[in-house]
């Protein structure tokens, strides 16, 4: 049985759906398998895949921080705010020493307005949706936090590399256009590729093609089920209540010297296999998530 994480390096022109389609024709029917985060299909990067239990714990992963690569387009404005879309306003281009020294009013918790092509729901629809169809939806601003903000080297005119570490919900299109602004001009983002993830990363991620290779070979290269699970605190119990565990019956703390804290929840243990997840209650573990294997 698979069950795990993939950590797939998304190409652009790939959309976050065709690379579940892709992971889950190779696997026996009915298996679970769904990403985390959504990447727009022309930006590249880390896409995290769940399969198979994986997709279990989806709601205890870790992805408040994640880091961006883009590159910022200077004195071009677009109507989607990335390369996809079709000018709307053009300005006077910026040096190098000028997007500098803009780039520190931007880390720290910022106020950011959503492009109208995003895929955000605002009145029960999709903004990208409503857009296209040509309604003017009033987009509401929200705060997000810029861990990060490194200027890396110039590509071209007018054109610049940064790298950004940001908290969720962070859109990087909107970024750039609110720097084009700061810079008394306008901008867009031209490319974008996620660099990490939590913990998925480019360092331990694989192409599509890599991937294939792999699942032909039955070589799953996955990351195992509590992999981004480490900022949950862990319970290990002894082997006597496997039995109690495989059947998802509370785990009584009463007798403990070191009883859990009450409401917490825990990556389980029996031993050192990962079993599952489990919450506090009342004195008791327990069971969220039961995840034992064979």
């Amino acid at each position: 049985m698979k069950d795990g994480f993939l950590c797939l390096l998304k190409p652009p022109g790939m959309t976050s759906s065709d690379a579940v389609v892709m992971v889950r024709k190779k696997l026996p029917k009915g298996y679970k398998v769904g990403h985390m985060g959504t990447l727009d299909p022309e930006a590249a990067g880390v896409l995290p895949i769940g399969i198979g239990k994986g997709t279990r714990l989806f709601d205890y992963v870790s992805d408040k921080q994640k880091g961006y690569r883009a590159e910022i387009c200077v004195g071009v404005a677009t109507d989607t705010q990335d390369a996809t879309g079709k000018v709307i306003a053009t300005g006077k281009g910026c040096s190098e020493e000028e997007i500098k020294a803009v780039l520190p009013r931007f880390i720290g918790e910022i106020t950011q307005r959503p492009s109208m092509y995003s895929a955000i729901k605002v009145e029960g629809k999709r903004l990208y949706e409503a857009a296209r169809a040509g309604e003017e939806i009033e987009v509401p601003t929200r705060q997000v936090t810029i861990f990060d903000l490194r200027y890396v080297e110039q590509t071209g005119e007018n054109r610049f590399l940064l790298d950004i570490d940001c908290g969720r919900g962070t859109y990087i299109r909107s970024l750039c256009a609110d720097i084009g602004e700061a810079l008394g001009t306008c901008a867009h983002m031209a490319f974008l590729c996620r660099t990490y993830s939590g913990v998925f990363s480019i360092e331990n991620s694989v192409t599509p093609e890599e991937f294939l290779a792999q699942a032909e070979n039955e070589d799953w290269n996955l990351l195992p089920l509590d992999a981004p699970l480490s900022h949950i605190p862990a319970l290990h119990l002894g082997q006597g209540l496997e039995k109690a565990i495989r059947n998802g019956n509370p785990i009584h703390t009463a007798n403990w010297k070191k009883r859990p804290e009450e409401g917490q929840i825990y990556r389980m243990y029996l031993g050192e296999k990962f079993v599952g997840m489990g919450e506090t209650e009342n004195g008791d573990i327990k069971f969220r998530c039961v995840l034992m294997q064979d």
